[in-house]
């Protein structure tokens, strides 16, 4: 007896999508709470290989889920949640209605909040799955943090993504984790290592708010992922801080200040300063012990029989403990027209002393007049009173020593001076159709010449340790002198044997092996695999467009080269 039948689209990809309309009946949720719902889960629409499959024969588009992450959501606790805010809304519109302006103001103003912790710990088990989802978090509620008071952006959350990110950077400035910067158009881009793993985010350039319309931002979408990375980045930052034994949330040292304390409270006195990013932080013990994760890298390594990696990684450490204090014992006076933000988050990351003018904003610890400063970092073609104690240097010298890690010669970035390209430390120049300009390639080459020079020496003292330690016996020396008489004499006979014809010179045609190599190429493109065809079109591809960008470049760049020797010609 046979068994029952099996009917079309109940297994395989038929069964294993639902499209989105499906989802909302079966989690009885609108559009917009449903948006909301994934969003804070982290659920994403999906693409199958057969899309007429998985749609269960038809060719139109439409929105596909997984249908067991639909099953996963039917026991989410926010859905209930969800329902208890519609219904608080009702109760505020039927207030409204009944003209019972007490109750409806009542209800107002005791709104239900969403709890998001349980999501958190669910997404993350771990610290190190936060830090690795940091990237998007730290961007997205820097660029809340600028925002004012919109319609689907209230000030609360403003103010607070403001708050997290001054206590995040308090962290990276007392941890030294900072390891590269640089400016573009879009902003100021940081990358910290925090536990081994790489963050990067960016700081928008302190620009007046522009309004965007409804087509162009949709910032209810943009407010519902801010909602759940504030709870994860207060999560993280409750971590940092009791990694390094600092109290949380941050506390300064007691500055006596009798005339701010007339004007504003301590609540907000101690929060300015702290936003100053400018005085140091209270910890909750005395002695902090700093951890350095590349030195317990580098002994992990060295148990292990590659000493050329032990080496690279001791390196690596010594790099970034010289880099840790790369401005100590500097003091920094910062121009009025300098973005303040960023270059004291910058130099106080790496040692350095920093103030500004007291007009400018709290925190301000030396004024300009004060002889012991070194460098005065200065915006603008020409200054009037100039000290002599002190280098009036450019904002990008800054930026250009943290990514060179040694401190550069000011003579380039003096006041007036033009100055040198400023080069993105996230390139890897050593991949290919990869654009290198000739600065680059100049370093590069430099350090290609020290470490040959560094190997050449190494070779050196290892021929005179061997030439010290092993010195032969009288009878192996004289053995090997009959092995030597033997061999010589042999040569000696194959040399008499020897004749040598005249040659005749051969001359390949370019073109003809050219068109070889290309006719090889075309058939080891043949040869490819179908499954591993898809891959290999799509690296082509990538090849293609990184080639095409390196060209725009190169041509950029020598636009750039001619506009400055027509301006030297002038001149």
């Amino acid at each position: 007896m046979a068994g029952p039948r099996k009917k079309k689209y109940q297994s395989g990809e038929g069964a294993q999508y639902w499209t989105r309309a499906k989802a909302l009946k079966k989690l009885q949720l609108s559009l917009k709470e449903f948006r909301r719902l994934c969003i804070l889960k982290g659920i994403y629409p999906r693409e199958p290989r057969n899309r007429k499959k998985a749609q269960k024969g038809s060719m139109e588009i439409k929105t596909l889920y997984n249908k067991k992450d639909i099953q996963f959501l039917m026991h989410e606790p926010i859905i209930w949640k969800f329902r208890e805010l519609k219904v608080h809304g009702r109760k505020i519109g039927r207030a409204k209605a009944m003209k019972e302006h007490g109750l409806a103001k009542k209800l107002m103003y005791k709104p239900l909040h969403i709890n998001l912790d349980h999501i958190v710990k669910e997404r993350y088990p771990t610290f190190i799955d936060a830090l690795r989802d940091l990237d998007d978090c730290l961007t997205l509620c820097y660029l809340f943090s600028t925002f004012p008071s919109l319609k689907h952006v209230p000030r609360d959350q403003s103010a607070l993504c403001r708050r997290l990110m001054l206590e995040f950077m308090q962290a990276i400035i007392v941890s030294k984790a900072l390891r590269k910067v640089f400016i573009s158009i879009k902003g100021y881009y940081f990358q910290a290592e925090i536990r081994g793993q790489l963050i990067t985010w960016i700081m928008p350039h302190p620009f007046s708010f522009e309004p965007q319309t409804k087509e162009e931002v949709d910032f209810r979408i943009m407010s519902t992922f801010v909602q759940f990375y504030v709870v994860l980045l207060g999560f993280v930052n409750f971590r940092l801080y009791h990694l390094l034994n600092l109290y949380y949330p941050p506390k300064i040292h007691q500055i006596k200040d009798m005339e701010g304390e007339e004007l504003v409270d301590k609540a907000v006195l101690e929060s300015e300063r702290i936003a100053a990013l400018n005085i140091p932080i209270c910890t909750a013990k005395d002695t902090v012990e700093e951890e350095d994760a590349n030195l317990d890298a580098f002994e992990l390594v060295q148990d292990s029989n590659n000493m050329s990696q032990a080496e690279q990684a001791y390196k690596e450490a010594e790099q970034i403990r010289k880099l840790k204090v790369l401005f100590k014992g500097m003091k920094v006076f910062l121009n009025r027209e300098v973005p303040r933000e960023p270059l004291v988050f910058v130099l106080r990351c790496f040692g350095a002393e920093v103030s500004w003018d007291r007009t400018q904003f709290v925190g301000s610890t030396f004024d300009e007049n004060d002889e012991t400063i070194t460098h005065q970092i200065v915006d603008r073609p020409q200054i009037d009173k100039q000290y002599i104690s002190r280098y009036y240097v450019q904002p990008q010298w800054v930026f250009d020593s943290v990514n060179a890690r040694e401190l550069l010669p000011v003579e380039k970035y003096f006041i007036g001076c033009v100055l040198p390209p400023h080069f993105s430390p996230f390139v890897d120049t050593s991949r290919p159709q990869t654009y290198n300009p000739f600065e680059v390639l100049a370093q590069d080459e430099e350090t290609r010449e020290e470490k040959a020079t560094d190997a050449e020496n190494k070779d050196e003292e290892d021929e005179e340790d061997e030439n010290e330690g092993s010195e032969e016996s009288e009878e192996e020396e004289v053995k090997n002198k009959n092995c030597e008489e033997q061999l010589r004499k042999k040569r000696e006979l194959m040399t008499k044997k020897m004749k040598v014809a005249p040659g005749k010179l051969f001359k390949e045609d370019e073109e003809a092996l050219k068109k070889r190599k290309r006719e090889e190429y075309k058939l080891r493109e043949k040869m490819v695999e179908r499954k591993h065809k898809a891959l290999y079109k799509s690296m082509m591809k990538g090849r293609a467009e990184r080639m095409r960008d390196v060209k725009i470049l190169q041509k950029k760049r020598l636009q750039v080269n001619q506009k400055r020797l027509e301006a030297k010609q002038e001149s």
